[in-house]
């Protein structure tokens, strides 16, 4: 595949994509009778046609495969021999992983339906017939038809530029002062990528949404009861911009705009080039959780413009990426603040680890015959910047970022192996045998489970002081309301609450909760934090927020380990279920995949 055109009507009410992609595709001499595999994943296939340049389609033989449980089914075309165009006319499933079909009461606004989409990381093949692997790139061009009180944006150029060519059963009509107007039911939103992605990063999402600048590059898209929150979390965002390209070079892909979605978005954020989505549960009211942001932006260089060819490379992206995220947060707040995220994301790693079979804690991951959300844990963000900050420690940060800088001008546009990483960086910076300095141990990093002793760790005097309040209300010296806690950031809070010892008595519990209002934080992560903490020691006062929790947020770093940790003792796995079986309907299908394997539920049987 080289590119691809889509043209789809959103039906709302069947909760289907219907209409056809145009894939326009390159062979090499060994395929000329070959048959054009893609990748399908309950699409209804209506009939596919082939031409040659701008010529006549005519109907094209296909035959579907039989449907793996991972993979889906190949659709196997059979091309003349000089066809370069295939047209699939389809329709999507009303229960296609990669989309979320929101009634009203689901969205912030109340009003109006929302649709969005999750492609990543083979789920571009529930809504679009092709090549769903990340070693394809491709550019492509989109017209989506929704109703016209909605609108439509992607992953691409255009966003908010409505196409008023008349459609079916519509005319276009004027307003005074001469400006033209759609009249009918239906409208029209017109899109381009010109720059080559994969397929996991093309998305969607219709809704009632409003716009707001933040900089001259760099903008929000969000309902219009959220966007003046949203606009002013996000409005570091060009800051965030300017300091990427100071380290790393150009931002080559145009605008960076963001869309916060409905809360069952079931990640912190996808970086799909141009318009990132992201979770609301980001919007804290101070700013502590836009890391996210920066790391979202920081995908523009590391997985965007440079791209793990397999997702068994998906280190590449994420760690790279986890990486430059808090280069971009020391740039624009300051060391102590990049400190103290990296050492709250290196004791998230260090808890995951016990976790983890010693297969998954490598960088490298054998994914054969496992789904590529196997490999989606804390391994390839956080032990992939680790890795990073080892190497940049190790022959000095200008020297370091020298390489990265080189490193994604190299292979920008290109979908990369871990191999390629390794010579590139055997061949820029460590040398065959590696040159005089420390010598950091890649293939223990990369191929071996574990952290290797010899990693660097970050230390902060502010959390120092943080571990110090936690023990003096441990011993037992002071009472909850006598800490010094004043002044203290999010980041604070984490690690005091990370500090505090299991089993705690529930009159103790009670005592943090009166005095710091845990229970009712505005702060996701802290509420998150807090939450693991009273199921962990059945602290009752806190269950009626652990429910509105579960039914009113979507994203699966928050529930996994709620409801795993639930599911721990017999009376919280009746907890568990019981509120599964209501909020289950409200998670994207993503999260309910990743939920049922938690619980130990059979889908089919459930449904």
């Amino acid at each position: 595949m080289r590119h691809l055109d889509l043209d789809l009507e959103v039906s709302l009410e069947k909760k289907r994509l219907e209409g056809s992609a145009t894939l326009t595709v390159e062979r090499t001499a060994s395929q000329v009778n070959a048959p054009l595999v893609l990748d399908t994943q309950d699409l209804e296939i209506a009939r596919v046609e082939a031409s040659q340049g701008s010529g006549t389609f005519q109907p094209s033989p296909f035959t579907l495969g039989a449907p793996d449980k991972i993979l889906g089914a190949p659709l196997s075309i059979q091309l003349p021999p000089t066809a370069d165009q295939v047209r699939i006319h389809y329709s999507s499933s009303p229960t296609a992983a990669a989309l979320q079909w929101l009634t009203p009461a689901q969205t912030a606004g109340k009003k109006h339906p929302f649709l969005f989409s999750q492609s990543q990381a083979i789920y571009a093949r529930t809504w679009i017939p092709l090549q769903d692997t990340p070693s394809v790139r491709m550019t492509y061009e989109a017209h989506i038809r929704v109703p016209q009180t909605l609108k439509a944006v992607m992953s691409a150029e255009d966003n908010f530029q409505v196409d008023l060519r008349k459609l079916k059963g519509n005319t276009i009509g004027s307003v005074p002062g001469g400006l033209p107007i759609l009249v009918g039911s239906m409208a029209q939103f017109s899109f381009r990528m010109t720059q080559p992605i994969p397929s996991y990063l093309i998305a969607l999402a219709v809704g009632d949404l409003e716009f707001i600048q933040l900089g001259s590059r760099t903008g929000v898209y969000a309902e219009p009861v959220i966007g003046a929150k949203a606009a002013k979390e996000f409005e570091d965002t060009e800051k965030m911009l300017l300091a990427t390209e100071k380290l790393y070079g150009p931002y080559r892909w145009g605008r960076y705009d963001l869309l916060v979605l409905p809360p069952s978005f079931p990640y912190g954020g996808m970086e799909n080039p141009r318009l990132t989505f992201a979770t609301p549960t980001i919007i804290a009211g101070d700013k502590s959780l836009v890391s996210l942001v920066a790391h979202e932006l920081a995908h523009s260089w590391s997985g965007n413009l440079v791209t793990n060819a397999t997702w068994s490379d998906f280190w590449l992206n994420e760690g790279f990426t986890s990486y430059v995220t808090q280069r971009i947060i020391e740039a624009v707040y300051g060391p102590e603040r990049a400190a103290m995220e990296e050492i709250l994301e290196r004791q998230g790693l260090m808890e995951t680890l016990k976790t983890l079979p010693e297969r998954d804690q490598i960088l490298h991951i054998d994914l054969a015959g496992r789904n590529p959300e196997d490999g989606v844990t804390d391994v390839p963000y956080a032990k992939g910047a680790a890795f990073l900050r080892h190497l940049e420690r190790a022959y000095g940060r200008a020297r370091f970022d020298s390489f990265v800088r080189g490193y994604f001008d190299h292979f920008a546009f290109q979908s990369i192996r871990t191999s390629d990483f390794v010579s590139y960086l055997t061949q820029n910076l460590i040398g065959s045998p590696p040159t005089a300095g420390p010598n950091v141990p890649v293939d223990e990093w990369i191929y071996k489970p574990g952290i290797p002793a010899s990693a660097p760790q970050a230390s902060s005097p502010v959390f120092t002081r943080v571990e110090q309040q936690a023990q003096r209300w441990i011993s037992g010296q002071v009472r909850a309301k006598d800490l010094q806690t004043a002044g203290w950031s999010y980041h604070e809070w984490q690690h005091f609450l990370r500090s505090l010892p299991t089993p705690l008595p529930e009159e103790r519990m009670a005592q943090l909760d009166a005095t710091f209002l845990f229970s009712q934080s505005g702060n996701s992560e802290i509420l998150h934090q807090w939450l693991l903490m009273a199921i962990r020691n059945d602290y009752g006062p806190a269950y009626p927020k652990l429910e509105e929790f579960l039914m009113s947020v979507g994203r699966r770093k928050f529930l996994r380990p709620l409801y795993a940790e639930l599911t721990k003792t017999k009376a919280g796995r009746l907890r568990a279920m019981s509120i599964y079986r209501k909020a289950r309907l409200g998670y994207h299908p993503i999260a309910i995949t990743a939920l049922d394997e938690t619980l130990g539920l059979d889908k089919k049987q459930y449904n």
